[in-house]
């Protein structure tokens, strides 16, 4: 059974999600023929292998602490830091702690 997303005009709360972030899952909260914004969970020591996607995307770090290999360098991305990678760019991401994050990809035509 698919989630169901977000529509038009509908709030959506991307507020840290504290003590319930072991419980929490990753899930898409919107998708049009263009963008794509999803909530992704990491639990501390997980994370997503290197991959890359087409089109544009920001990372932000809503809660936790979370390490981005990206353009042959390692940064931590903390509660509050963003993140912009072109298209097409290799990177992966490993959680030094429990941590919540708010992806934006920029679907190509």
């Amino acid at each position: 059974m698919a989630l169901p997303h977000a529509t038009s005009g509908q709030l959506i709360d991307v507020r840290p999600l504290g003590t319930r972030i072991s419980n929490a899952v990753s899930n898409a909260l919107f998708k049009t023929p263009q963008l794509e914004l999803m909530r992704l969970v990491l639990p501390r020591g997980k994370g997503m292998p290197e991959h890359a996607v087409h089109g544009p995307i920001t990372i932000q770090c809503l809660e936790g602490a979370v390490e981005l290999h990206a353009h042959q360098t390692t940064q931590t991305l903390r509660a509050g830091e963003l993140v912009y990678l072109a298209g097409g760019e290799p990177h992966a991401l490993h959680a030094v702690e429990d941590t919540s994050i708010l992806l934006t990809l920029l679907l190509p035509h």
